[in-house]
């Protein structure tokens, strides 16, 4: 790989501000494709869900998925946009292998939703406001796979296979009007505008948005001007990048690199970059000299969308709690402060905690299970928190079982090994393993009678008025009990025993 001369992030700063412009591509979770009744079902085989529409045929004739605009309706809604009262689509004329009509149907001058905006939460509780021009549905492409080649593409490869299962789903792309104002915090708010749409699109159920599966991709368009100067420099668009960190290494990435260039009298080339997630850098792709000319029209073979003002209003009223209201009221609920309730979204734990409450855990249980031992197994397995092969439902039951004296923290935790190894839920793994506090106080009491016969001057020191002393008897009962007894019981015990007051 070339390696790519780089400004200091402080220097770059120091010398220009940075304007940025983000276009994300959201993946519908609608059953069929935008214009066909193909299945969108993931993971098929090859080519298996396509049909003359999705492959462009001569004569076949698309149909709009009422749900597709329905969804696209309600993206706009939420983005405080202005949903259009007719558009229509139209064809966006280029060739590419996985583009099998030679045309992508998609909107052009008439979106359905346009002028919004959306209110983004940067780290410190800064609110940072994101213009939205316009979201705009249209379909996806196939899928082209390069073999032969050493880096998966293109260039190099022996040759190309292409799958059509992915042509047509419906897709809903949101382009930012110029963002301008961030300064130093451009990638940071790259990063938490990308965070935030993702959290509405699954809020409203309109896709699952994963973007390590590409239901959510974002290009980030970056350019550089002068500081005190109003004139965009020539912007660079990094494609396709599926993650929330590399948004924000992306768009630094691009400061340092064009800083780099025009610092050495160079000039900025108006191209695609390919955005490289082993060391954060972007790569040159295709050049984009002109505003390419993909001949636009009206597509004639779909009728325009007009919805009326009472569908939409309906849909208003139906719209979920948008996320930052939501986080708010239960920052709130849950009485944290900002940096925690900042920690819990960034682990993506906010609905698995809701989700134990709901199952009747008190919302301090549920933070600290999702939070503590469940976060560092997922660290550990590599794996998000919503992967982990444990219900909120099952957490909810540990708390209980911690609450009711039956377990303490120690075999809580084995519990919930014992749940993610897979061993069945709560109950099931308490009584194979055995785990249940000893309560039964005559088995306790000959525990603690054993710990101080083997321990006679510790005993002497308690009777003595060391009462702290009393720590290492405890210690001494809870290894031979295995964890398994109560140490406040088992405390209180000794002090009994030895006639001293508590």
């Amino acid at each position: 790989m070339t390696v790519i001369d780089l400004e200091s992030y402080e220097d770059a700063l120091a010398t220009y501000d940075p304007v940025m412009g983000l276009e994300v591509h959201v993946e519908l979770g609608t059953r069929t494709k935008m214009f066909c009744g193909c299945s969108t079902e993931l993971k098929q085989d090859a080519n298996s869900q396509t049909c003359p529409v999705c492959l462009g045929l001569p004569g076949a004739l698309p149909v709009v998925n009422e749900i597709g605009v329905e969804s696209a309706i309600k993206i706009g809604l939420a983005l405080n946009c202005e949903i259009a009262e007719w558009c229509r689509f139209a064809r966006k004329n280029y060739f590419y292998p996985d583009m099998p009509k030679n045309f992508q149907t998609s909107q052009y001058d008439e979106p359905i939703a346009f002028d919004g905006y959306l209110d983004v939460q940067l780290e410190d509780g800064e609110i940072f406001r994101v213009q939205i021009e316009r979201a705009h549905m249209e379909e996806d492409t196939g899928k082209s796979t390069h073999v032969g080649g050493a880096t998966g593409r293109i260039h190099g490869a022996s040759h190309s296979l292409l799958d059509y299962n992915r042509a047509g789903i419906p897709l809903i792309e949101i382009v930012t009007k110029p963002i301008e104002g961030a300064g130093a915090r451009a990638p940071e708010v790259a990063k938490a505008y990308v965070a935030e749409l993702r959290e509405l699109i699954k809020a409203l159920g309109v896709s699952e948005a994963r973007m390590e599966m590409g239901q959510m991709r974002c290009d980030v368009n970056l350019s550089l001007r002068p500081n005190g100067t109003e004139t965009f420099g020539t912007r660079s668009e990094t494609k396709n990048v599926n993650s929330l960190r590399s948004v924000e290494r992306a768009a630094r990435f691009e400061i340092q690199r064009h800083a780099a260039v025009l610092n050495s009298g160079g000039t900025i080339v108006q191209e695609t970059r390919h955005f490289h997630e082993e060391d954060g850098s972007t790569t040159a792709g295709r050049i984009k000299d002109n505003a390419e000319d993909y001949r636009y029209f009206p597509e004639p073979d779909l009728v325009p969308v007009a919805p009326s003002r009472d569908w939409v209003e309906e849909l208003r009223k139906g719209l979920p709690e948008l996320p930052r209201l939501r986080r708010k009221r239960l920052k709130e609920e849950w009485g944290v402060n900002e940096h925690d309730m900042q920690s819990i979204l960034n682990a993506g734990a906010v609905d698995l905690i809701v989700a134990t409450t709901d199952a009747g855990a008190p919302s301090d249980q549920a933070r600290k299970w999702w939070m503590g031992e469940l976060a560092r197994n997922a660290n550990e397995t590599g794996r998000s928190l919503d992967e982990l092969p444990v219900t909120p439902a099952q957490v909810a039951r540990v708390a209980e079982l911690v609450a009711a004296g039956d377990l303490n923290d120690k075999l809580a935790r084995q519990v919930l090994d014992g749940v993610l190894a897979g061993e069945g839920d709560p109950d099931t793994v308490v009584e194979k393993r055995g785990l249940k506090v000893v309560s039964d106080e005559g088995a306790l009491g000959t525990a603690v009678d054993e710990a101080i016969a083997a321990n006679a001057a510790i005993a002497d020191k308690i009777r003595g008025g060391k009462v702290a002393a009393a720590g290492a008897l405890v210690g001494a009962v809870m290894k031979a009990t295995r964890g398994q007894a109560d140490a406040a019981r088992v405390r209180e015990l000794i002090l009994e025993k030895l006639g001293v007051e508590g």
